[in-house]
């Protein structure tokens, strides 16, 4: 059956509504398909490209968003249903393609990403032909049907990755992703060599203790972390603290809460989601690397609240923040080529995670664009949480 593709309108918030529910029942994680305020906001602010699909009978069967914030250059694929009687046809890459091409036409985009499910192979087949790259996987990320594993696709604009900045040196743990990326985008990472060793286990302890402390076995970080979860205060706490959009950089994340050291040595900032049983560390006052010896702490307040997986963004160029995160048993898991535009050169970005929840693999439909990232995961998963001479014994 042929259906139209238009810009969604107010008065289409209860049939989307519907559709949503349609297609994901109650679990949906996101307000977009479910809170009727916010999908009038995004309708209606100008930051957000909307389309629907119809058929010619008035049926509304299918919606996607790419979202965007003034500033960024980045935006962010969303929402994208298509009704169950109509699948099969097409419409889910017609729907991506076009909304793309609406996003990317205003010329305010670097990049477009998207965080896919992997419960089957559908919709990373719908975002590859659409011109998308994968960039990672984020195990345990999120509570749909579930704890569900997602894989994270980039889309750039024209001549992007061209005007990326070089990176000298990385921590080694990252040198497993850096080769997933080279195959995976297609970028050659062959210049950036490992950086000197800092010993950076030895700030929060010692690595065995890092270790030990992950599988719950030992502590580091005995501090108290004391949870502020008032998002209209933490805002404003923390436009004081980052007044220029310059000294922050997590795109469509928003602090609603704050994670602060009894000795008031640090606030970490964070978009809290307990029904998707996710947190993104958005921001820490005064550097990301002032956690040092705080994050088993941080990890344990941030579970309590309902939490089971937690991520940070860090520049690729931040060996130190780097190295605090690894040695507090952050995974690498997904790399963000060229995400952040300052002048005229774009930036390389990591996603580090850490789950507090066992990962299951063998429901993840994983495909082979997404198999470096895997063996990636997997290995540094594994000199994470299974030292050799532990592995040896």
């Amino acid at each position: 059956m042929t259906v139209v593709l238009s810009p969604a309108h107010v008065q289409d918030i209860a049939d989307l509504r519907q559709l949503y529910f349609e297609v994901y029942g109650h679990g949906y994680p996101i307000p977009l398909g479910s809170d009727p305020v916010v999908m009038r906001r995004l309708i209606m602010d100008g930051t957000a490209h909307w389309l629907t699909a119809r058929t010619y009978g008035g049926a509304l069967v299918g919606s996607a968003v790419v979202v965007t914030e003034p500033g960024s250059r980045i935006g962010k694929l969303v929402g994208l249903a298509v009704h169950p009687g109509h699948r099969g046809g097409g419409l889910a890459s017609r729907l991506t393609g076009t909304v793309c091409e609406e996003a990317f036409g205003t010329g305010r985009l670097d990049s477009v990403y998207a965080t896919v499910r992997v419960v089957t192979a559908g919709p990373q087949h719908v975002v590859v032909r659409n011109g998308f790259r994968p960039l990672g996987l984020l195990p345990n990320a999120v509570e749909v049907d579930g704890c569900e594993t997602l894989a994270l696709f980039a889309r750039y604009a024209d001549g992007v990755l061209d005007r990326r900045a070089p990176v000298a040196a990385v921590p080694d743990g990252l040198s497993a992703l850096l080769s997933a990326a080279s195959t995976g985008v297609g970028i050659d990472y062959a210049g950036t060599r490992d950086a000197p060793d800092r010993n950076a286990a030895g700030a929060e302890g010692s690595a065995g203790a890092v270790h030990e402390a992950a599988r719950g076995t030992g502590t580091t970080g005995a501090e108290p972390i004391e949870l502020i979860a008032a998002p209209g205060f933490v805002r404003r706490r923390f436009l004081e603290l980052f007044p220029e959009a310059d000294d922050r950089f997590f795109p469509l994340h928003t602090p609603n809460a704050v994670l602060a050291a009894a000795d008031g040595s640090f606030e970490a900032y964070a978009d809290l989601d307990p029904n998707a049983g996710s947190c993104a560390l958005v921001a820490v006052h005064p550097r990301p690397s002032a956690v040092a010896g705080a994050l088993e702490g941080l990890m344990a307040t941030v579970t309590r609240a309902g939490a089971d997986y937690a991520e940070a963004l860090l520049p690729l160029a931040d060996t130190e923040a780097l190295e605090v995160f690894l040695a507090s048993g952050f995974v690498p898991s997904a790399l963000y080529p060229a995400m952040r535009r300052i002048h005229d050169r774009l930036h390389d970005y990591v996603v580090l995670s850490r789950t507090s929840r066992q990962i299951d693999f063998r429901t993840t439909a994983v495909s082979p664009l997404l198999r470096p990232y895997l063996g990636a995961y997997l290995s540094a998963w594994t000199s994470t949480y299974l030292p050799l001479h532990e592995v040896s014994r």
